[in-house]
């Protein structure tokens, strides 16, 4: 007997992500009580020395390896390897609230939304983080995108073309920005779900400082721009872990 497709795909990137992607699993686990069943989660382990992968096999997550220092690519190859009808994507880093997969699912099924992201909470506060928090707020919400958390059918992914390939950083900002435009020739939003949340690491500011987003604008301005592998790899690509 054929099993059935499941639903929802839950992608996650991985690099040497054994201290937290225990508690993103247990989080997509927890999220998943009622859709029994109809959730898959894909791994994609990306130039990993550590348990990462032993540890995506023992939580039963489909597993894809790839090797680039480009999140784009790593983000597609687990859509790739993902069979479900809605994606959703997370980070290794971050945990889901326990409502996060009814919120999606209500939204999809109401057909007014072409997708969207979710509201971000930091582990910890500063005021740095809170006044970078802000600006980052105030960003997203002038250009009506968001981050963190994407969900959307599979079929409106595959019309935008995923994540775009040519970009070393912000293809999440820039996958927003297409998937919104989209939905807007289609008569649909792209939304925003404020109840519930992921809950996110602030490693990044734990090693670069809690005001490292204005002492260092201009490589900040240049890594939203997605093309300077000199502020990317630093940032994301070669940060110990």
């Amino acid at each position: 007997m054929t099993a059935a497709r499941p639903r929802f795909s839950v992608l996650i990137p991985a690099r040497n992500e054994e201290a937290l992607l225990p508690a993103c699993l247990e989080s997509v686990r927890a999220a998943s009580r009622g859709f029994e069943g109809a959730v898959e989660v894909v791994v994609a382990v990306n130039r990993s020395t550590d348990r990462t992968k032993e540890i995506a096999r023992a939580f039963g997550a489909v597993i894809v390896r790839d090797e680039s220092r480009c999140m784009a690519k790593i983000r597609n190859a687990a859509a790739r390897a993902s069979t479900g009808e809605i994606l959703m994507t997370i980070d290794a880093d971050s945990r889901m609230s326990p409502g996060m997969i009814a919120a999606v699912d209500a939204r999809i099924r109401s057909g007014r939304y072409v997708g969207g992201g979710v509201l971000i909470r930091p582990e910890r506060m500063s005021l740095g983080i809170a006044a970078s928090g802000l600006v980052l707020f105030m960003y997203t919400f002038w250009r009506r995108i968001y981050a963190g958390l994407f969900w959307c059918r599979r079929e409106d992914f595959e019309a935008v073309g995923g994540f775009d390939e040519s970009l070393t950083s912000a293809e999440d900002i820039d996958f927003a920005k297409r998937l919104g435009r989209f939905g807007r020739r289609t008569g649909r939003r792209f939304g925003m779900i404020w109840r519930a949340h992921i809950t996110t690491s602030c490693r990044k500011f734990d090693r670069f400082g809690d005001w490292h987003l204005f002492t260092q604008l201009p490589a900040a301005i240049r890594l939203l721009g997605g093309r300077s592998a000199r502020d990317a790899d630093p940032y994301y690509y070669d940060v110990p872990r």
